[in-house]
């Protein structure tokens, strides 16, 4: 994969996506997305949130370009984008289960 120059705009775009990856609730929402197209009260279901909050995180992750949204009579449904996001979450678990293993060690004197 090439290597693209992180000049000072393009970090601003990917701290602005960190950033929305930030919150419990947004990665709440990406993880009922996982098992597919959902519509807001369907993710209000799956995450415990309310209306107004799910729809303030649902636009924020569509600005970011983490979902997309299609119109469906009276209801939007929003999906994945992409695989790539949950991926990113893969990646940071496992980064956290082999430092979590570590410390283990580390606490048991080995």
């Amino acid at each position: 994969m090439a290597t693209v120059p992180l000049t000072a705009e393009l970090l601003e775009l990917v701290a602005e996506r960190f950033k929305a990856l930030g919150e419990p609730a947004r990665l709440k929402i990406l993880e009922a997305l996982r098992a597919g197209e959902r519509s807001v009260t369907e993710l209000m279901d799956d995450t415990g949130l309310g209306q107004a909050n799910a729809s303030k995180h649902l636009q924020l992750l569509h600005g970011c370009g983490f979902v997309t949204r299609r119109k469906e009579g009276l209801y939007v449904r929003y999906r994945l984008a992409d695989e790539d996001v949950l991926r990113l979450c893969e990646i940071v678990c496992g980064r956290m289960a082999v430092e979590t293993d570590a410390r283990g060690r580390l606490l048991a004197g080995n």
